[in-house]
Parts: structure tokens; sequence; C-alpha cells
């Protein structure tokens, strides 16, 4: 089983996104060393707090900074994009950092109507997703003689693609395709169960696999006491809830209590949202992942830890990377 981290590029308070961008990059060489599979960014659109909105670029940065990990996209939200000009990209950045680019698609919009206007795009777009990414994958894969169109870079790249999902909209699509499969379970966990049950049962062999690959995502918040991990996950928790509220913003410094900052009336569901965490000592969290592990059965896992102080953050990763070399 391999782990990977996927990244935001979060932007805390008191900072900016030049810093939060290096905090990324330091991440990456970081986890690179404890032995980390991948590092995904993700796109989000008209968010203070999150620096990676152009996913492809930064994607670009942080592999001219490393030298073996995995980068990638976790996701790239493709109904904002024309499949030909993601295949450019992506195949771009394969061309100059070779097979370690990766490329995982989501169907969501990455933010509101005012920004799809923004991008010029419309929000009927996510019905065309499954045409978008055959046509994104024809790309990509093998030379077509007689194509009207063709990507280069990208043409025989190969890019390997995931669908990203927090439904059985995308376990079903990516069954159907015999693609790999990523599920949001960091912050909406619903139906993961079924999705990982569906994908599983559904999958079909195709020319783009031939075998499922289920990826589950995981908050994880390790520290040298329970106490201190739950205060360090308080940042969290306090910006979800912004943004649950119409107020995301940078990410705050954790509190003592989060009853201090959060309205009781909408905790329990942040805490739903966010139930697919290990947070406490090493012994917590590993107790935890193994949890997850034999229920789920994931191929991989994908952890998430947005902490305020970069030292603890990096101290988690490296923790969580620790105990699960013990079980790759």
């Amino acid at each position: 089983m391999e782990f990977s981290i996927l990244d935001l590029a979060v932007v805390a308070e008191g900072s900016d996104a030049r810093q939060a961008i290096a905090n990324s990059v330091a991440l990456a060489q970081a986890a690179e060393d404890w032995g980390y599979s991948r590092f995904w960014l993700a796109e989000h659109h008209n968010m203070p707090g999150i620096a990676s909105a152009a996913t492809s670029v930064l994607i670009g940065h942080v592999a001219d900074h490393t030298k073996s990990i995995r980068i990638g996209a976790g996701g790239v939200m493709l109904p904002n994009h024309a499949p030909l000009a993601i295949a450019e990209q992506f195949g771009t950045l394969a061309t100059i950092h070779g097979p370690r680019i990766d490329l995982g698609l989501g169907r969501a919009p990455g933010g509101d109507g005012a920004v799809m206007h923004a991008l010029r795009r419309s929000m009927q777009r996510n019905e065309d997703f499954p045409n978008d990414v055959v046509e994104l994958l024809r790309y990509l894969g093998p030379p077509r003689p007689g194509a009207p169109v063709a990507a280069h870079p990208g043409e025989g790249t190969n890019v390997p693609v995931w669908i990203l999902g927090s439904s059985l909209y995308g376990a079903s699509l990516a069954a159907a395709l015999g693609l790999p499969y990523a599920f949001a379970s960091h912050f909406a966990p619903g139906d993961l169960d079924q999705a990982a049950q569906l994908y599983r049962e559904r999958f079909e062999q195709t020319e783009f696999g031939t075998r499922p690959r289920f990826m589950l995502a995981v908050n994880v918040i390790a520290a040298e006491t329970d106490a201190e991990a739950q205060k360090l996950r308080s940042s969290q928790m306090i910006s979800f809830a912004r943004l649950r509220l119409g107020m995301p913003g940078l990410l705050p410094p954790p509190v003592d209590d989060v009853l201090d900052a959060i309205p009781v009336r909408i905790l329990p569901s942040v805490e739903h949202a966010l139930s697919v965490s290990a947070v406490g000592t090493p012994a917590t969290v590993a107790a935890r992942l193994d949890e997850l592990i034999t229920r789920y059965q994931p191929d991989e896992l994908i952890l998430v830890g947005n902490i305020f102080d970069q030292q603890a953050r990096h101290r988690s990763f490296a923790i969580a990377a620790e105990i699960l070399r013990g079980r790759a």
C-alpha cells in the first residue's frame, strides 16, 4: 500500500501566498525523504486561503524542486478547461519531468457561479465530464493518424489519469473507464462505503486500465500528545466551519476550545465532514489508520494535514510516514 500527500498550498493568517508556495515546496521535498509516493495539489478558485489555483503551474514549480516523488493534480476541475488545454499542460509537464506526473480529474467546478462566469465557463459543463475525460485520454495516448487535432506536447506521454469524486457518479465513471479512483473522504465521507464497493464491483478492464486502484483520503494530525494534536486540528475545523458559513479565509491559528470559534449549531456537521481522520499520538493515529485500512482495503492512502505551524505540520507527516512505512 502506497501513501501520499494532498496539499492546497494553504495560506495561514499572518502569511501570504508566496510563503504558502514555499511551504508546499519544502513539504514536498521532505515527503520525498520520508517515503511518500505522491504529492498532489488541488484546483480551487476565489479562495484567499488557497494558493494552488493555477495548479499546473504550481505542479511544475514543485517538480522543479524535487527529484523522484510523483507530483500531480488532485485535482484539476475539468469542467473549467478544454480537454486539449489540459492535455497540452500535463503533456508539457511530463515532457519536462518524465514519468512522475499525475493528473487527477474532478467534476466539481472548484468555485461558484461568479467564478464560472469569470472563467468564461458554464455550470452545465459538468454534464460533458465523461466525454471530456475520454477526449483528454485520447490526447495523452498513442498517436492517432488522421486525427484532426493532437496535443503537442501530450501525445504519447500517457500521463496517468485518476478520477476524483465524493459520490457514486465518480465511482461509476472510473469503473466504466477502467481508471483509478480517489475518494474525497477527507471532507465528504457520506458515500464512501457505497462508492468503494461500487467501484470495485463494476470495474471493467479497458484500454485505459486493467485493474481497480482505490485511493482513500484521510486527515492526519499527529503530535506527541492527544491534546496537542486536537489543538492543532482546531485550525482545520475552524477553517472548514467558516467555509460552510460562506466566509472562506486564511488558515487560523489553533485554539484550546473550538467552541470559542465555531457556532455550536454547525459543529456536528463539521465533525461529520472531517470524520475520516486520524488525530492524536503516534499510537492513536496508528490505531485509527489500521482501522480505516482494514475497513476499506485501499491501494493507497492520501493524507491531508492543514496545520498552522509548519514545524508541527512536518512532524505530523513524518510520524504518519513512519507508521505507514511499516504497512506498505
